[in-house]
């Protein structure tokens, strides 16, 4: 009783701040593993801790000893349990920038603007894919950003040519030695065909979500490209930006959304 008083007493506007700070931390990273499996082996981790402590206080030193064991190699076993999420988060900051365009991002607490402009000839994109949804031809199409894609590109046959309608529809064409796989455009340029990018472990997606769709999220998930899909089966048209995904999108919803990102 007098411990928990004397704790009270001497408690301090820092241990206050420790503790938002901490909350604030712990709340970002549940953002970041939400909708994946690694929040039920979150919530096991904290069952575990949990336990740990009160058994600790109840005094079965046994029982302790066997929890504090597990809690030592506690370290290791989140980075190994979380290396997904983990390589994620790093990706997140090294490669996608804390300042993915001119849209203001939300890091922590501060909001950060990028004015840096990224030149790109929109209206043969959008017409492409006008076109490809009207003859339901998929198609992926990822636009770059501050980061060059280098690993990606490196996937695919590379070669350099302007962004051209008929180009782009020529290369997503079926019977095209480079229709399978993503496009890459970069500085207005289209700089490699057939990619291969990576895919989103998300578990929320809709069922009629195929391969295409699951890509372009991962590839935005993890640097700070757009990605077109257009979709085989309905011919509707998607633009993926940052892992949100916005669908069934019309010309000038697709028009809307690429100013947006690259004015």
């Amino acid at each position: 009783m007098f411990l928990y008083l004397d704790v009270l007493f001497n408690f301090r506007w820092i241990d206050a701040l420790d503790i938002l700070i901490v909350g604030y931390l712990l709340y970002e990273f549940y953002l970041l593993i939400r909708g994946t499996n690694a929040v039920y082996v979150g919530i096991g981790l904290v069952i575990i801790y949990v336990l740990w402590k009160l058994v600790e206080l109840s005094g079965m030193h046994l029982l302790s000893q066997i929890f504090g064991a597990f809690i030592s190699v506690g370290v290791l076993a989140v980075i190994i349990v979380f290396q997904q999420e983990i390589r994620k988060f790093l990706l997140l900051l090294g490669s996608r920038n804390i300042l993915p365009g001119k849209k203001s991002r939300r890091f922590l607490f501060w909001k950060i603007n990028d004015t840096s402009p990224y030149s790109l000839n929109i209206e043969e994109i959008i017409y492409a894919c006008l076109d490809m949804s009207m003859s339901k031809t998929g198609a992926l199409i990822i636009i770059s950003k501050k980061n060059e894609l280098k690993e990606i590109v490196q996937t695919g046959s590379r070669f350099k040519a302007e962004v051209n309608r008929d180009l782009i529809k020529s290369i997503f064409f079926k019977n095209s030695p480079l229709h399978d796989g993503a496009i890459v455009i970069s500085q207005n340029q289209i700089i490699a065909a057939r990619c291969i990018l990576p895919v989103s472990h998300r578990t929320d997606l809709p069922e009629e979500m195929g391969m295409r769709h699951r890509a372009a999220i991962g590839v935005t998930e993890v640097t700070d490209a757009v990605a077109i899909v257009v979709s085989e089966q309905s011919g509707s048209i998607s633009v993926v930006d940052h892992g949100t995904i916005h669908k069934n999108l019309n010309l000038s919803e697709l028009e809307a959304l690429l100013k947006s990102n690259f004015a």
